[in-house]
């Protein structure tokens, strides 16, 4: 079954500066929740605690009952995938560097169903092409789909990604939250994702948990996305649209020399 993630009063500091202060929020299974904020604002290193890359002062991460900050590393990639903003390069094939995505669940030996996973991802991704391609070759925006294959292999219930549009064109940026949305539906798990363009986050999320200096300032559906509460959170004077059917953030105030 799956379960949902829930965060009571996460707490970091780098030295002596607080990062983070009291972080609290839950995400159900199905929802993709997008974190916004400007730079700086402890994004990266909220994504980064619930997986216990870097481990909080307090608080914990609940999945259910169970707090993943207390699990072994193994133990929360079983659970829990992550794509970071950069991705390492190496000499392994887009293949192989996918199928690495397994590894958590890898006993003996890799099983046809371990090939089978793999396979489908490539597929379903548009990825076909690139199977025998080295990752040390490819541009940033392979890399980044590979990256994101990888997670997804893995089967997580916990789906995190920072910037995972960050190295995309547009095309390729549709296409991937289309496909993260999907597999975050179809398999009923939870996503959680940092972007800096306001207009993907409102196309693509469920949810929103806006950050300012450290704690969470608002979060809530798409009911909370307001001018008011941008401009509060980045400092710049904007409306909301929509075209399309869709709702768009437009700035009203930006100098272009």
């Amino acid at each position: 079954m799956t379960k949902m993630l829930t965060i009571n009063e996460l707490k970091f500091m780098y030295r002596n500066r607080d990062v983070l202060d009291r972080i609290a929020f839950s995400v159900r299974p199905g929802q993709v929740v997008a974190v916004l904020g400007p730079n700086g604002v402890g994004k990266t290193t909220l994504l980064k605690c619930l997986n216990r890359i870097l481990k909080p002062r307090e608080g914990t991460v609940l999945l259910d009952e169970e707090n993943l900050l207390d699990l072994g590393t193994m133990e929360i990639a079983r659970k829990v995938s992550y794509v970071p903003q950069r991705v390492e390069t190496g000499r392994l094939t887009a293949f192989d560097a996918v199928l690495l995505g397994r590894r958590p669940h890898i006993g003996w030996d890799v099983t046809h169903r371990d090939l089978s996973i793999v396979d489908a991802i490539f597929k379903k991704m548009g990825m076909e092409d690139l199977r025998l391609v080295s990752i040390d070759e490819m541009s940033g925006g392979e890399l980044q789909k590979v990256a994101i294959a990888r997670a997804l292999v893995q089967e997580p219930q916990v789906l995190l990604l920072d910037e995972p549009t960050s190295n995309l064109d547009l095309k390729n940026q549709v296409e991937i939250l289309t496909i993260i949305r999907e597999v975050v539906r179809d398999h009923n798990i939870a996503a959680v994702m940092t972007l800096h363009d306001l207009n993907q986050a409102l196309r693509f999320a469920d949810t929103f948990i806006f950050i300012k200096d450290g704690r969470v300032f608002v979060q809530g559906s798409h009911d909370i996305v307001t001018s008011l509460i941008i401009e509060e959170v980045y400092g710049l004077p904007v409306m909301i649209g929509e075209l399309c059917g869709v709702r768009c953030v437009i700035p009203t105030a930006c100098k272009i020399s």
